[in-house]
Formats: structure tokens, C-alpha cells, sequence
């Protein structure tokens, strides 16, 4: 884990704006139209450039990639591994079923987002994910994962930040999210159950894991179905069915960990990175106690999600482990509205008191600030500005913890 002795350190959480340029070719690159790869590699390497040294002004301590080079948080690894194909049949947040008017409201924004004359189911295609049709097998080469880490490298030496950073660290799916997202198909079944598949995907993927961990990065680890998915795939079903899954989940990330030192991983955990009611997110001291089985060195929360601002108190009662440092979310990536420094030193602080050890709180988002490359609620101005506020109050509460 990454802290300091001498005040708060900041991070954010993934994805970065992405600039009109790379999104049109990302777009262009999932429809299956031809783009030069050369270009598309200058291009990635100018944006994360230029995305490191706005972290360094912003006043980040931990930064990562962005997650430029991604078509999405998740559904980049079907370009990475075989055995995908067809369409996934995945459910959707209870949210839409439960408020008519938020989800007509939600695609009227994506709609309006796409253009005028936008055709929304095929705007939609875009996102959807594939299923496991056969044996998943990451690629032996690793050459998008090498690719993307070097592009990292040169854009940190090209920035002329590294020397002024605490960290860095490069995220990857969990073998749970793709479970849950790229399902198992049912009609051409390479393996018999969710718990074998889920298995072949921590085995195969613990070789990106592997070789983030070899760069000299953090591994971020984002695993948001250990909380989302009882709103979608366990909507209206039993509570104990879902904690059941999320200690399969746990289980088959810490196979995918093994050998990696805990300190070396930070298990980001939220309830889907959307602008919802999250009426049936499931409560923080339901999968708390779970979460702590993780193999891992730093635990990352949504908790600036107003649903989640009085998830602090439930530290009192699970207390954090000696081993493990807090990430707890203090700036919502949904909202436009920038959080007062203030009220960032406030959040800081009351994690502070409750876990006990100053030196084991890092501020950091509730989420990435573009999970799927297109999928903007918060405009590249607002989100830098946030990431400011995040710096800002980071340093008031740094003041009031040391003096």
C-alpha cells in the first residue's frame, strides 16, 4: 500500500476523460471499421501525456493511465482473451424498472448525448457485451497489456512528472465483473456452472495481474459486482444468495492474486457508476465483513454517493483490519456539482476518526470518471475540477490531522 506518514495522499480511480479524437476512433475501432494502428498509438500516447501531467497539476499522488487505450472498465478483456462471442443476455439496474421516470429520462440524456438524429439502439450496440462461448484464454503474448504499459511509461517519462508522484497504478476487471457482465453462455456452455467459469477467468487473468504487478505498478483491481450486482443479477432474490456469490468472487480473486503481495493491490468496490436512486444497493455491513477476506492491501469505496455517506459508521462496527489501508470515495464522479474542500476535509476526517490511524486513509473518487469510453456524466472541465477539490481538501484535513 501507498501512504505517508506526513499527511493524506490522493488517487483517482480509472478512467479519465478521453479527448474527441480518441473516442472517435475507439468507436470506430468496436464497430470494426479500419483504424491505423500507428495512429491510434500516437494518439493514446498524446492524450495519457497530456492526462499525467493534468494529474500532476490537479495535485494527484497516485495516478494511473486513465484507461485511454480501453474501450470500457470491463469490456476491454474480450480483446485480450479468446473464447468470446454472440451477445450477452444481462439484466439492468433495478432502478429502471422501479422509476419509469428516471429511465426514460436516463435515455432521453443518452440519446441527446448521441446526436439528433442518433438511432439509440444502435448507439446502445455499442456497450454490448459479448459471452463466454468457449475456453477463455487470455493472449499468451500479453500485447495489448504490454502495449498499454508502455505507452504508460513513455507518457510518464514524456510528462516530465514521475519523480513528483507517490505512485502509480493501472486497473483491471476482477474475475467477478466479467462473470456478471460477459455471462456464460447457456446455449454453447464451455463450462458447467458460474463457479467453474468464474475459476478459468481468476487463472487466466491473473497473467495481466502478473505482469502489472512486474511494471512497478499498483494493481487496482475493480470489482464493482461485490456490491452492484445485488441490483441487478439478485434483484428480487434472496440476500444470501448474493453473499454467497460474492464469497465465490472473493475466493476466485484471490486465486487470481496469488503469489502478488497484498500491499501491492488496491479492490475498488462500488454499486454502479450511475446518476440513479440506487434504491436496492445493498448495505455497506452486509458484504463488509466479506470484503476483508480479500488478499489485498487497500480497500476502495463509494462513499461520496449520497446512498453511501453514512457507510463510515459501519467501520465502528467491522472494524478495518491492521493490515489493510482505506480508500473511502470522497468526491462523486455522477454529479457537476463540485464538492466544497471543506466538505472533502470533513469526509477525510470522519474516516480518520473511525479507523483510528491517520496514516492509513488515501482520499480518493467513488469511481472512474468514464467506465465506458462515451459514457460521460460529468464533462472533462467539471472532472479535473473535481479532482482539485479532492487535492484541496485533502490538504485541509492534512493541516488539521499533523497541525
Amino acid at each position: 500500500m501507498t501512504t505517508n506518514s506526513k499527511r493524506i495522499l490522493t488517487t483517482q480511480l480509472g478512467s479519465l476523460p478521453r479527448t474527441d479524437a480518441l473516442l472517435a476512433m475507439l468507436m470506430k475501432i468496436e464497430k470494426g471499421a479500419e483504424v491505423d494502428r500507428g495512429e491510434f498509438r500516437r494518439q493514446v500516447e498524446a492524450d495519457m501525456t497530456e492526462v499525467i501531467a493534468r494529474q500532476a497539476e490537479a495535485g494527484i499522488d497516485i495516478v494511473g493511465d486513465g484507461e485511454l487505450p480501453r474501450i470500457g472498465f470491463s469490456y476491454y478483456v474480450k480483446d485480450r482473451m479468446s473464447g468470446f462471442g454472440g451477445t450477452a443476455k444481462r439484466g439492468t439496474v433495478s432502478d429502471f424498472a422501479k422509476f419509469p421516470g428516471y429511465a426514460a429520462l436516463k435515455m432521453a440524456a443518452v440519446k441527446a448525448s448521441a446526436g439528433e438524429e442518433a438511432d439509440l439502439e444502435e448507439s446502445a450496440s455499442v456497450y454490448e457485451m459479448p459471452e463466454a462461448q468457449g475456453e477463455v484464454v487470455y493472449d499468451s503474448d500479453l500485447a495489448a497489456a504490454k502495449e498499454e504499459m508502455e505507452i504508460f511509461d513513455t507518457a510518464l517519462d514524456a510528462s516530465g512528472e514521475r519523480g513528483k508522484f507517490s505512485g502509480t497504478f493501472v486497473s483491471a476487471a476482477g474475475p467477478g465483473i466479467i462473470s456478471t457482465t460477459l455471462l456464460r453462455s447457456e446455449e454453447h456452455p464451455a463450462y458447467k456452472d458460474d463457479s467453474e467459469y468464474v475459476m478459468a477467468l481468476a487463472r487466466e487473468l491473473k497473467k495481466e495481474y502478473d505482469y502489472i504487478v512486474s511494471r512497478g505498478h499498483l494493481l487496482q483491481i475493480d470489482a464493482p459486482d461485490l456490491a452492484m450486482e445485488r441490483q441487478i443479477m439478485f434483484f428480487n432474490r434472496p440476500l444470501k444468495e448474493f453473499l454467497a456469490r460474492v464469497e465465490l468472487h472473493i475466493e476466485a480473486l484471490n486465486i487470481a492474486l496469488a503469489d502478488i503481495p497484498p500491499e501491492k493491490v488496491r479492490l475498488h468496490v462500488c454499486y454502479g457508476n450511475y446518476d440513479g436512486p440506487h434504491i436496492d444497493d445493498v448495505e455497506l455491513q452486509e458484504v463488509l465483513p466479506l470484503l476483508y477476506d480479500a488478499n489485498v492491501g487497500t480497500l476502495s469505496l463509494a462513499c461520496a454517493n449520497p446512498r453511501h455517506q453514512h457507510d463510515w459508521k459501519q467501520f465502528k462496527t467491522y472494524p478495518l483490519p491492521d493490515h489493510m489501508s482505506l480508500m473511502p470515495g470522497v468526491i462523486d464522479v455522477t454529479t457537476n456539482t463540485l464538492e466544497h474542500p471543506e466538505v472533502v476535509a470533513d469526509r477525510i476526517c470522519q474516516f480518520v476518526e473511525v479507523i483510528g490511524d491517520k496514516e492509513r486513509v488515501i482520499a480518493g473518487c467513488d469511481c472512474g470518471f468514464s467506465t465506458f469510453a462515451g459514457y460521460v456524466m460529468v464533462p472533462s472541465d467539471v472532472a479535473w475540477k473535481k479532482l482539485e477539490m479532492l487535492s484541496t481538501g485533502a490538504r485541509l484535513a492534512s493541516e488539521r490531522l499533523w497541525g
